[in-house]
């Protein structure tokens, strides 16, 4: 138990030191505060409940059955998400007496529209995933090539401790970047996987809603 602490100590300074170089160290650092923020906001803000809450569904659900198109939009406007604005573009051609297709291109244009807008939020994780360890790697490489013009000015043999010191503390970039990458690029995914989940149920949920103003011929066909 003793030497636990020395030992974190001593960790604890070689990837400060690492850092130091070129100041790549401290921007990978700061690109981990980045992600753990987005993430954190992502937990909350890219779910089903936020983007189509029940209750909004619900509501909107009884407004359409009794035809109260002005209602139904003043609520859509004054609570935009996902669905809301979906439904508010059908709305908008289903008060001009457009055809029923046209309703539908609407919503289809205003779901790829947020759709697109999803995909780009959560893009910015895959962004950090892939900068990190690029960025760790050319500190690394730096650090290296530091390393050795070091070795190849000094007019004396180098000492082989202090050679795997430099090229250990070269490498501390490229860990801190594999650090920041890996919880990254793995909660991409996983919000990608949500965002697709949830893109499908917002399409079949506004069908339900405007399917009861499809003309009759066509809901027979």
């Amino acid at each position: 138990e003793g030497q636990q602490g020395p030992q974190r100590a001593s960790w604890l300074s070689l990837i400060f030191q690492g850092s130091k170089f070129m100041g790549i160290g401290f921007i990978i650092m700061g690109l981990s505060v980045v992600s753990i923020a987005l993430i954190v906001e992502h937990f909350m803000t890219v779910k089903r409940d936020v983007l189509v809450p029940p209750e909004l569904v619900a509501h909107l659900e009884q407004l359409l059955e009794e035809g109260d198109f002005e209602n139904a939009k003043t609520l859509c406007e004054s609570q935009p998400n996902f669905l809301t604005n979906v439904i508010l573009a059908g709305l908008v051609k289903l008060e001009q007496e457009r055809p029923f297709e046209e309703v539908e291109a609407a919503m289809q244009e205003a779901g790829d529209q947020e759709a697109v807008k999803l995909h780009q939020k959560i893009s910015y994780l895959s962004l950090l995933g892939q900068v990190s360890p690029m960025l760790g790697l050319f500190g690394t490489v730096a650090g290296m090539i530091a390393a050795f013009a070091e070795i190849a000015r000094s007019t004396t043999s180098p000492e082989p401790r202090k050679l795997a010191y430099g090229i250990m503390t070269a490498l501390v970039t490229t860990f801190l970047g594999l650090f920041v990458a890996i919880p990254s690029i793995t909660a991409f995914f996983f919000f990608r996987n949500r965002v697709i989940r949830i893109i499908m149920e917002v399409g079949t949920i506004a069908e339900e809603l405007m399917d009861r103003f499809r003309p009759q011929e066509e809901t027979t066909i």
